[in-house]
């Protein structure tokens, strides 16, 4: 198949592009592709001609986005109205990547894919956007979220709690944000089977499991060898930030997993991450 990746540079991207290489692929990312450029956009996928976009890229820093709540939109909106568009005029299928940050964290149990959209920060409305336009323009598309995403290379919150840990700073985690980590190599895996099976729709993909970010940080400390280094627990209130997050947003795969994809348990796939990618 020939499949184009938006955001290949990114770490879900190059996750992609290792796990797809079977196919024909090309990419496009900033700071030379801007999704934001309509004609841009669609002259890369006509000269391409791809039968399936996989829409990776977007502006994630979720502080950024609650500090600049309309280049959020203007990112994560106009610019999937620009691929879902481009796909639209070329007859391809679109995968889009979106976020478990479209809820608002209230619910008692994990989200399934087809509950309530209500999201409570600019970055989460700006996927909700996003979602919104797919479902509207793209003529076959799977709308698939995710949460708490990692990978090697660059800051994640892995790396940040082990850097603290070694510097000797202190440490307080959130104990009710709520959600499901989810390791990019487990994640691209999913999401080319789910490319591969060609059923639209709206699924979620994660590591099977969830954990509050508390949970997540005890966790990494023991795998890395530093379990005895003490975590304070604090709450949401205690931690100021410009971004609020759902505070409880686990997502539940009903429809992936009714055709036969599943992830492992977040416990397993950070085990070979931290094994693999944090030397000690």
């Amino acid at each position: 198949m020939r499949i184009f990746i938006t955001g290949h540079r990114g770490q879900l991207g190059k996750a992609l592009t290792a796990r797809l290489n079977s196919h024909t692929l090309a990419g496009g990312d900033l700071p030379d592709w801007d999704m934001t450029n309509t004609a841009q956009v669609l002259d890369t996928l006509r000269d391409f001609q791809p039968e399936i976009v996989i829409h990776a890229a977007a502006l994630t820093a979720v502080d950024y986005c609650a500090e600049h709540p309309e280049e959020a939109v203007k990112v994560n909106g106009v610019g999937t109205y620009n691929v879902a568009l481009a796909c639209r005029q070329l007859g391809a299928r679109l995968t889009a990547i979106s976020t478990n940050e479209v809820f608002d964290g209230q619910a008692s149990r994990p989200y399934q894919e087809y509950d309530l959209r209500r999201p409570i920060n600019p970055y989460g409305y700006s996927k909700f956007v996003a979602e919104q336009v797919i479902e509207r323009i793209a003529p076959h598309y799977q709308i698939v979220r995710t949460a708490w995403l990692y990978a090697p290379g660059g800051t994640n919150f892995i790396h940040k709690i082990i850097a603290r840990a070694r510097s000797g700073e202190p440490l307080r985690v959130v104990t009710d944000e709520v959600g499901s980590p989810t390791y990019a190599a487990d994640l691209a895996d999913g999401l080319a089977r789910l490319v591969e099976l060609g059923r639209p729709g709206i699924y979620h993909l994660t590591n099977a499991g969830a954990c509050s970010r508390y949970e997540f940080a005890c966790e990494i400390l023991r795998l890395a060898g530093l379990g005895e280094v003490p975590v304070e627990p604090i709450t949401l209130a205690d931690f100021s930030r410009p971004s609020t997050p759902p505070p409880y947003a686990p997502l539940a795969n009903v429809f992936a997993a009714a055709a036969g994809i599943t992830l492992r348990p977040w416990q397993e796939a950070l085990a070979e991450y931290i094994r693999e990618h944090c030397p000690a």
